[in-house]
């Protein structure tokens, strides 16, 4: 974990560095507490993936307790049915 004072973000070069050495975010602290995460586009991009992938497995297992699905054979035989495949 990488843990920098506010000060510090005057030096974005530095910054940017730091974030890409981490491989994940850097924390930022004013008087001792922190305050804000700074993180590289790739970490961001991951983390909002697997975010989003979580969601997607929850709603499937929400559908699945509340009996919303649809048997497998069945949306095959119906898209046979609709577009003849």
């Amino acid at each position: 974990m990488t843990i920098i004072p506010m000060r510090d973000l005057k030096d974005t070069v530095e910054i940017e560095r730091r974030c890409a050495e981490a491989g994940g975010p850097v924390f930022v602290t004013k008087n001792g507490y922190g305050r804000l995460v700074v993180m590289d586009i790739e970490y961001y991009e991951k983390t909002m993936s697997k975010i989003y992938e979580a969601k997607l497995v929850h709603e499937g297992l929400t559908d699945l307790e509340n009996g919303a699905t649809v048997d497998g054979d069945a949306v095959k035989a119906r898209m046979a049915d609709k577009y003849g495949i």
